[in-house]
């Protein structure tokens, strides 16, 4: 296995291919060995299993995937690292690297061509700025996936797996939690990178739910509900709805809050996925009487 996590060999490998580290990807290469091979082991993943890796990278964590399971397809949005994959991963015949964004890229077809009839788990570390689009584009495909492994902004993480009532709580949790159970797995502090960022990252795995816990009449009324929940997260939850939701009237917000046996002045940090799937619904009586 080449060692793609010595800084000495990544500079080389990068001043022999005429390329630099681009920003705009977010691109923050590992350089202790440790953190992609324990991601890779903890991925959720069987040996028997598929892996879908977003963004590469130079290979690191990709040689420990194809080192441990079946197949691995790894979508590379930059097109001067694909060159690069092409030399540190010659070693593993089980491994297709697609040049492409995979917010742009047709996910199902990609899963037709190289998953038909395998398990597949998502692993990846995410770039910071396009985390919470890439995680929401996997759990709203309806695409078959088991698991899904990243490595993202600490404080991200947290609220990922945050619980109702707390501060880390938000529209991002209640949808995230509404598709998964998220674990947060270990902390990854900057000084495992090149160049390290100005903040910490942790791994969080999601295991999405073949069967919902939480059904509800109408997913978009759901989320409608969520998103105006937080959207004046100071407010009451009867206040913020008012202002998200002006297509219900505020004696219909109000009596479905009641109905559902909430407290008057209930902040919607205090609701769990469940609790908003329940007032969702009851909104959705409301107007289909």
């Amino acid at each position: 296995m080449i060692q793609l996590t010595d800084i000495g060999y990544v500079k080389r490998l990068m001043s022999a291919h005429g390329i630099t580290f681009q920003k705009k990807f977010g691109q923050n290469f590992l350089i202790n060995p440790a953190v992609p091979e324990r991601i890779a082991a903890e991925c959720g993943a069987k040996p028997e299993d598929a892996i879908l890796e977003i963004g590469p990278g130079i290979g690191t964590m990709t040689q420990y995937l194809c080192e441990m399971y079946e197949k691995v397809v790894a979508v590379e949005i930059d097109r001067a690292l694909i060159p690069i994959l092409d030399e540190t991963l010659a070693a593993y015949d089980n491994v297709t690297v697609i040049e492409g964004d995979i917010m742009k890229i047709n996910l199902p077809a990609l899963f037709a061509s190289h998953f038909a009839g395998k398990n597949v788990t998502v692993c990846a570390n995410l770039p910071y700025y396009i985390t919470t689009p890439i995680l929401m584009l996997l759990l709203e495909s309806g695409l078959p996936l088991d698991n899904i492994t990243v490595m993202i902004q600490k404080e991200v993480a947290d609220r990922l797996a945050a619980a109702p009532g707390t501060a880390e709580y938000g529209a991002v949790t209640a949808a995230v939690q509404y598709y998964a159970e998220v674990e947060k797995l270990f902390q990854v502090s900057a000084g495992n990178f090149l160049p390290a960022p100005k903040v910490d990252s942790a791994v969080v795995r999601m295991h999405l739910y073949k069967e919902k816990p939480v059904k509800v009449k109408e997913e978009a009324l759901f989320f409608r509900v969520i998103r105006a929940a937080f959207g004046q997260r100071r407010k009451t939850l009867l206040n913020a709805l008012s202002a998200g939701m002006g297509d219900f009237t505020k004696s219909e917000l109000a009596e479905a809050i009641a109905r559902a046996r909430f407290a008057e002045n209930i902040r919607g940090e205090r609701l769990s996925t469940a609790e908003f799937g329940h007032l969702a619904d009851l909104l959705f009586d409301i107007k289909h009487p």
